[in-house]
């Protein structure tokens, strides 16, 4: 009964979505307000019915219904709790539907906090939202039921894939699709700006909070997919250019640019056609992505449909809505004002020059990653485009403008003074060559490439503090009249700097595990020792055991310094009878910011107590994630400013008049 109150909740919902995506619209265009005030109280209600239909999904995952197709196809009654959820969206009819209930999500939340947006803007915004939500719906009964039954029910389930048996399964889609999706918004408002016919800075204003907040979410989830290939793949590395990665790195490209182009939008009314389109490329991207995952033109770790029927659906709803918006964006761009002007060297200037090394970076993955499908649909022939292409063309890219970011925020808006920020980077640009000198001495001059890349690192480190500092009045104040300056500055100030600042710090965690990294590969029977990071490695031999839904050899490591026993490490391969597949679980030990990483291979030698191992040293790796981590934390202090806050006025404490007597 629960699984058939989850599909009529979807069937419900499809309702509310086609209510939505067309009674607002008109009431906006014919002024009538009890019409368009239905936009937020259908979001509430189609939110409400997909998350009912997602609940008895779970329901049905957790209770192991094996009825149910998808319950069958990716659960097994003994796979533990945690796994029956997160296998929820762990196949493609869980994750459209986790999709469409954060589409959902968005909609109520501009519907409930999008107060001081003008009633026709918010309207039409929410008619375009809906318009999206009823194409995915529609997908998801037509193409991809999750709560198809099956008759007679089954015994036991299939399992899931075992490699999606891990607790970043639990984090990295959903955060993921938070960003996904949440470009929603920015392209809903761009199409309803479209509309409507008129733009200017207070729509900046509108939409920049929530462009910032999906950019947060994308940050946070492709950093902690790429965590979780590298510790759960067991290959020791962090990045693969592979297409489905590269299909959530593009949208990621293309809303850091959306992000600083608001960002002039806003303060300078510029760059109003640019960020529009800006707004429509970046879900758009989202949407390529969620083709590429979903059409089964890839073949993926990561990807989940096969079914090309799937995939010519899926394609048929980019077409619509990119080709339209774009098609509306045509026709109505030209009567739309210019905006205001600024010089080339100006913090508009550098704005622009960020949106186009951002843009074009992005527009080279793009054709990185969809030119073997082409050639292949055209000629037949299957090639591969992988890291060498992709590291000399975006690497070349990404150095001007990683060389530029400690710049912008030094330029005055509209006119700025190129030698006098310069000149506040004096003591950056010391620090920076000093870095490089002495990472070109202590590798003996052989690694010139990655001593000029710490010295990029340090520049950027050092140099998102420059304005803070600056700002403050260091040094010429003294140092509690310049802390007070401090501590009054806007959180967007210290937001952007925190950014700037994980980007340095990712940056430098690449250069150093890509430069001084060290990879060892040998055969090991028990007792041996290999020298990895300073430390050496002792293989202790393999021991059986028995997990809830699987069996492992565990091989057990103990790390020396000298002769001092440091720390034990296990590594391990997995057979899941279920899906008769095995995995293979890295034994990670961080030391501060590095980590050694052991792999375990297959049996080897007569009598089988050898074992392949590849042992990795990974030099300040972690640095990459936690710069995105640092990343995200930036943009959630910009977001928690209250200039963010669109119509939020100051709290203004009202003097008593003289002899007027307090209130109780």
């Amino acid at each position: 009964m629960i699984v058939e109150l989850g599909h009529y909740a979807l069937v419900l919902a499809l309702a509310t979505a086609l209510v939505q995506s067309t009674l607002p619209l008109v009431g906006a265009r014919i002024g009538d307000g009890r019409l368009a005030e239905l936009g937020p109280l259908a979001a509430v209600t189609g939110f409400s019915l997909i998350a009912l239909s997602f609940a008895s999904l779970t329901m049905a995952h957790v209770g192991s219904d094996f009825s149910v197709l998808n319950v069958f196809q990716n659960s097994h009654s003994e796979k533990p709790l945690l796994y029956k959820i997160t296998g929820v969206w762990g196949n493609h009819e869980g994750s459209m539907l986790l999709w469409v209930l954060i589409l959902g999500l968005f909609g109520t939340l501009l519907a409930l906090f999008g107060r001081d947006v003008p009633a026709e803007l918010k309207a039409t915004a929410l008619a375009v939202q809906a318009w999206i939500t009823s194409a995915f719906l529609v997908f998801i009964l037509a193409t991809s039921n999750p709560f198809a039954r099956l008759l007679p029910a089954p015994f036991e389930g299939e399992d899931l894939n075992p490699i999606l048996q891990d607790i970043g399964l639990a984090i990295h889609p959903p955060l993921l699709y938070l960003g996904y999706v949440g470009f929603s918004i920015a392209f809903s408002f761009a199409v309803a700006a479209l509309i409507d016919g008129r733009i200017d800075a207070a729509w900046a204003r509108w939409v920049r909070p929530w462009i910032l907040t999906a950019w947060i979410f994308l940050t946070l989830g492709i950093a902690m997919g790429s965590y979780w290939a590298y510790y759960e793949l067991g290959w020791g590395g962090w990045w693969f250019w592979d297409p489905v990665e590269n299909a959530s790195f593009m949208p990621w490209l293309s809303g850091t640019a959306l992000l600083h182009s608001v960002i002039v939008m806003e303060k300078r009314s510029a760059l109003k056609v640019w960020t529009i389109l800006l707004s429509i490329l970046t879900f758009s991207l989202s949407l390529l992505g969620t083709f590429l995952v979903r059409s089964g033109v890839l073949t993926s770790v990561h990807a989940f449909a096969t079914d090309p029927t799937r995939g010519v659906f899926i394609l048929c709803i980019l077409v619509a809505f990119v080709g339209g918006s774009l098609a509306l964006f045509a026709w109505r761009a030209s009567a739309l004002a210019p905006g205001g002007l600024f010089q080339p060297i100006s913090r508009e200037g550098a704005l622009v020059f960020n949106n186009l090394f951002l843009a074009t970076a992005s527009a080279t993955v793009l054709v990185g990653t969809l030119y073997p499908l082409g050639l292949e649909v055209l000629t037949g022939q299957k090639i591969s485009v992988g890291a060498p292409f992709f590291d000399l063309t975006f690497g070349t890219l990404m150095v001007p403008l990683l060389f530029a970011v400690p710049f912008g925020p030094l330029l005055a808006w509209k006119r700025g003074d190129l030698l006098a920020a310069a000149q506040r980077l004096y003591a950056v640009a010391g620090v920076a060559v000093a870095a490089i000198v002495l990472a070109a001495a202590l590798t003996g001059g052989t690694k010139i490439l990655a001593a000029f890349g710490f010295g990029l690192a340090a520049w950027l480190l050092a140099g998102s503090l420059v304005d803070l500092v600056g700002r403050a009045g260091f040094p010429k104040a003294g140092p509690m009249l310049a802390l007070r300056r401090l501590a009054g500055l806007p959180l967007s100030a210290f937001g952007s700097a925190l950014a700037h600042f994980g980007l340095g710090l990712t940056l430098l965690g690449i250069v150093a595990t890509s430069g001084f990294g060290t990879e060892t590969i040998r055969m090991m029977r028990p007792g041996d020792t290999q020298e990895a990071g300073g430390y050496s490695l002792r293989f202790d031999g393999v021991t059986p055991r028995q997990g809830p839904n699987y069996v492992e050899e565990v091989g057990r490591f103990t790390l020396l310094s000298g002769s001092d026993e440091v720390d034990a490490i296990e590594g391990a391969k997995r057979f899941y009878p279920a899906r008769q597949m095995p995995t293979t679980e890295a034994g990670i030990r961080t030391h501060w910011l590095s980590q050694l990483y052991v792999a375990v291979g297959d049996a080897s030698g007569a009598d089988g107590k050898g074992r392949v191992v590849r042992i990795w040293y990974k030099p300040l790796i972690t640095l990459i994630w936690l710069g995105a981590v640092a990343m995200a934390l930036g943009g959630g202090l910009s977001l928690a400013d209250r200039r963010m806050r669109v119509g939020a006025p100051a709290r203004v404490r009202q003097r008593p008049k003289p002899g007027a007597v307090p209130a109780e």
